[in-house]
């Protein structure tokens, strides 16, 4: 690893900084970019939300406004500031000092105190590169010190027996237990087609579902509706030679759906919507959706982290229980990758997994 300069200390105390409430010019500009070259709102927001958390870092830090380029030296300040590691006294550590933790949460840029998942880390740091590319500048996050530091981060979280967090998987019996609660009130209507749709579709992010459309929805006789997907990571990926928006929406599916719609006088415009007391609303944001199955979750007397994800994960895992062909899986999920898609699959119990049963008794 080559030589680095040294790391600037705090210029000041960061309790007596004013983080700023608008990004720096310049990230302000990178944000422009990449609205206008990003399809997916999710990500662009998820973008902003990055870079006004590395305005805000950098002015606390080192008491002066972030411009691009970035040195590399404090790329790797901001690494080892909210990735823990072990200490030489076996300890765990990070290297964000309290005060510039403190005033980060107390400006609205970081939710709590502590270092961050090795995921958000990464996150955070590709989202600077993008910035610095999209500028045509210097690119630190692209050099091997950074890289390195960051593999060996991950190397050493799996030391530790740290394992990515995933949503409980909603598969086919939890999903009619939350199934059950919805009575046949508005809001017991909505939520009983939200989570048919979302499962049955082929696990929808919830993104999808809040994006949900009536223009997207036509009938394809008694049985049922042809969904298309026109909001997918896929299709705003530009990979479309292999993509199959059309999605099917059958059976049970199809009449919670149409028991919805009528109810609620939906007749074009979002498909899942707020309701405000006994009126309907404007379309649900993805975060609500996600609280949506929280909430079913938790009237179900379920036990588990459940969030959006868990309707997506627990398709994967519930066709692949009952012997759904991969291909056929993944033209309802658009995955594109057997790996990503293997990801989502939670097969429970170990000892239910076929493959260890090879020298049973015929």
């Amino acid at each position: 690893m080559k030589d680095i300069s040294p790391i600037p200390t705090l210029a000041q105390p960061a309790s007596s900084l004013t983080l700023p409430i608008q990004l720096a010019q310049q990230a302000a500009d990178a944000v422009r970019e990449l609205l206008a070259e990003a399809a997916a709102a999710n990500t662009t927001r998820s973008y902003a939300s990055a870079l006004r958390y590395w305005a805000g870092w950098h002015a606390a830090r080192y008491g002066i406004e972030l411009t691009l380029p970035v040195p590399e030296a404090t790329v790797l300040q901001f690494v080892v500031d909210h990735v823990v590691r072990r200490s030489t006294d076996g300890e765990l550590a990070w290297e964000l000092p309290a005060v510039v933790d403190q005033a980060l949460v107390a400006a609205g840029l970081k939710a709590k105190r502590g270092p961050w998942t090795l995921a958000t880390v990464r996150h955070r740091v590709a989202v600077l590169s993008t910035a610095h590319r999209l500028k045509h500048v210097a690119n630190p996050c692209e050099q091997p010190a950074i890289r390195t530091v960051l593999s060996r981060a991950a190397r050493a979280a799996v030391k530790r027996g740290e394992r990515p967090r995933k949503k409980t998987a909603i598969t086919l019996a939890e999903l009619e237990a939350m199934l059950a609660t919805c009575d046949d009130s508005l809001e017991g209507l909505r939520d009983r087609a939200l989570l048919c749709f979302g499962f049955a579709s082929g696990g929808r992010r919830r993104s999808e579902v809040a994006a949900a459309d009536l223009r997207d929805l036509r009938r394809i006789g008694p049985q049922g509706f042809i969904y298309r997907l026109e909001h997918s990571k896929t299709q705003q990926a530009g990979v479309t030679a292999t993509s199959t928006p059309d999605k099917p929406v059958l059976d049970r599916a199809a009449q919670s759906l149409e028991a919805w719609l009528a109810a609620a006088g939906i007749t074009e415009g979002a498909i899942f919507r707020r309701l405000w007391k006994h009126r309907v609303g404007p379309a649900l944001s993805p975060a609500a959706v996600g609280e949506i199955v929280q909430r079913r979750a938790r009237l179900a007397g379920l036990e588990g982290d459940f969030g959006g994800h868990s309707l997506r994960s627990g398709f994967v895992t519930e066709a692949s229980r009952q012997g759904v062909p991969l291909p056929a899986i993944m033209a309802m999920t658009e995955h594109r990758a057997v790996s990503s898609v293997m990801g989502y699959f939670q097969s429970g119990s170990a000892a239910d997994n076929p493959a260890a049963r090879l020298l049973d008794d015929n």
